[in-house]
């Protein structure tokens, strides 16, 4: 009799007991296999994912539909549909500022814990060892989950690879563990979808209670390498690379950092045109005119990264540049803003004509039929998720570099309100601003999330993802990783700064314009450098400095969306109202951090913050 794959593992005495008792272990081979089971068995129209809830009955989660180019994952339960920014929750006694266990639930996790693997041992189950971070890494991992749920397998699969059962040795040894157990979502946490990082001496266990991949799959896995970072040195930042190469054939690499719908994935695509070939820069939401450019041929683009950008300490090679690379095999890209046919034909050919099956998650899928990515999966009537995905394989991007690169310019995107005198916001950001590394650094302490958040469960009010961004996913404490950024700014003198809105610019509605203009602008200037001239410091301090003027293939940005307050439907007073307003919140989220566990450095930059100081201030203190 063939001994069975897991035996080959480097595996706890517990871990072989759990797959000892399951009915049926399945190691996948091939990509192929793990679509096939993700239908369960049936070669063609939909299968229901469900599971047997006390009270409850036979509750469907999802359901699996098999397109002609791939896999359409739907939901029951629209609150699914959407990443819980409050899902993860420590398990353990290690140091953290995130929620743990013991406070939030009755009962203790070790009670928790047993009860999932007794319910694995019950389930025929499929094994997926991965990599996790890729093979720059030495970081075995391993999924373990219900057959049924195959499709989530696949999902990792394409965003993190895997091992082959062929390819599985003695020496896999994981040191990361995904426990996926979707009923207890509704028996143990009121139907949220809760994660629980569970950081052991030699493992890190992530126990996903629910069937989204975003919290665990992505998010849950981003956790892992933040914390392996956070032990050795470096950061996993959040946030896509792109290398621009200019029709001169002149290049920049640029890394865009921000929240989740910040615009890291609108990075690395191309800027959309109206069906006349022009480029629609800005609608004036009060007074209904559109600006538009010419431009009469755009840069090339070669994507490096899409949310996860290892920094590991090996890439740099004492060079004074912030040098990245990929942190995963796939990516989850959102679609929302494709909402008709031509919208983003690049996207639009690599999912409707892939190379191989796709997996699709919140969008229409009929069986037999092509699963189109602008028919978004409907809430309620009339009103279409505001987070479609879609699981794209790197190999299948045209252009991608695999390798570590450096990064020229680090931009932060933030979604902004309209700001008008009518209405005053924080939308007062301008197209471009240039920010001293110092206040780069605050905007990455503070990481809003901003205005109308499509990847997200509703929020309230002005809300921040914390240090870098990635702060949801990270399970230790916010001043380590605020330390650890900071010496990342010191030890990168010659990587630039800038900020970004998408969405709006005062009075005018923008989309992601800003950053692929500022993307084409910056690329063709040759140099990350302004001169004192080409710059003035911006009304609000926060916004360091505004360009003076912005010219591009011969078209003259207009001044008012350089500098806000220029613009006559906004106006110095609403513009210092929605400064207050950006100030105010830097308050609320920085106070934390006056704290003696940051360095000198640290401390005087955040002091620097809460006594007023000017854009030089900053300048002055890195």
């Amino acid at each position: 009799m063939m001994e069975p794959t897991w035996s080959k593992l480097s595996l706890t005495k517990e871990l072989e007991d759990l797959f000892q008792s399951a009915p049926s272990v399945l190691f996948p081979e091939t990509r192929e296999e793990i679509l096939t089971l993700a239908m369960g068995g049936i070669e063609e129209g939909t299968f229901e994912i469900a599971y047997d809830v006390p009270g409850m009955g036979n509750y469907v989660e999802a359901t699996v539909t098999k397109c002609s180019n791939g896999l359409a994952v739907n939901y029951t339960d629209a609150y699914m549909r959407r990443r819980d920014p409050d899902c993860l929750v420590v398990a353990d006694d290690k140091p953290t500022d995130k929620p743990r266990y013991q406070d939030q639930y009755e009962g203790s996790f070790a009670e928790l814990r047993q009860d999932v693997l007794e319910w694995l041992k019950g389930q025929p189950l499929i094994a997926l060892p991965f990599m996790a971070g890729g093979d720059s890494l030495n970081c075995p991992a391993l999924l373990i989950g219900p057959q049924n749920a195959a499709f989530f397998a696949g999902g990792l699969a394409d965003l993190q690879g895997f091992v082959p059962a062929s390819k599985v040795r003695d020496c896999f040894k994981p040191k990361t563990l995904i426990y996926l157990a979707p009923p207890f979502r509704h028996t143990h946490f009121d139907k949220k979808q809760i994660v629980v990082h569970h950081r052991l001496p030699d493992m890190h266990e992530i126990f996903s209670f629910n069937l989204y991949p975003g919290p665990s799959a992505k998010k849950g896995v981003y956790g892992a390498l933040i914390n392996i970072g956070e032990q050795e040195g470096w950061v996993t930042l959040h946030g896509s690379t792109v290398k621009v190469v200019t029709p001169y054939d002149n290049s920049l690499v640029i890394l865009h950092e921000g929240a989740s719908g910040s615009g890291k994935s609108e990075m690395i695509e191309q800027m959309h045109l109206e069906p006349d070939g022009r480029i629609l820069l800005a609608h004036n939401t009060l007074s209904g005119e559109n600006l538009y450019l010419d431009i009469n041929e755009t840069c090339e683009l070669l994507p490096v990264t899409d949310d996860m950008a290892l920094c590991h300490d090996s890439f740099r090679n004492g060079g004074r540049r912030l040098v990245v690379k990929d942190a995963e095999a796939g990516w989850f890209l959102r679609v929302n803003h494709i909402d008709h046919y031509g919208t983003d034909p690049q996207h639009e050919r690599l999912c409707v004509h892939p190379k191989e099956p796709l997996i699709f998650l919140n969008m229409k899928g009929i069986a037999g039929a092509t699963c189109l990515i602008w028919e978004h999966t409907m809430d309620a009537p009339g009103k279409p998720c505001p987070n479609p995905r879609v699981i794209l394989p790197r190999n299948h991007v045209p252009g991608i570099i695999n390798e570590p690169v450096e990064v020229d310019v680090r931009s932060f995107g933030v979604r902004t309100p309209p700001c008008t005198h009518r209405k005053p916001t924080y939308g007062i950001i301008g197209m471009l601003h240039v920010l001293p590394p110092a206040l780069a650094w605050l905007w990455r302490l503070v990481a809003p999330r901003g205005h109308n958040n499509p990847s997200i469960t509703g929020t309230t009010g002005m809300t921040g993802e914390g240090v870098g961004s990635y702060w949801p996913f990270a399970t230790g404490r916010m001043v380590d990783q605020a330390r650890l950024l900071l010496d990342q700014i010191i030890e990168t003198p010659s990587t630039r700064y800038k900020l970004i809105p998408n969405q709006n610019i005062g009075a005018y509605e923008v989309g992601f314009m800003p950053q692929w203009i500022t993307r084409e602008y910056l690329a063709r200037r040759g140099s990350v450098k302004f001169r004192p001239e080409q710059t003035v410091a911006a009304r609000c301090p926060l916004l360091g400095y505004a360009l003076d003027s912005l010219k591009i293939d011969g078209n003259y940005i207009p001044k008012g969306l350089l500098q806000t307050n220029l613009q006559l439907e906004v106006g110095e007073e609403a513009y210092d109202q929605g400064a207050a307003m950006l100030t105010d919140f830097f308050v609320q989220e920085l106070k934390q951090f006056r704290t003696f566990d940051l360095s000198p450095i640290g401390r005087q930059i955040i002091e620097c913050f809460f006594d007023g100081g000017s854009v030089m201030d900053y300048e002055r203190l890195v």
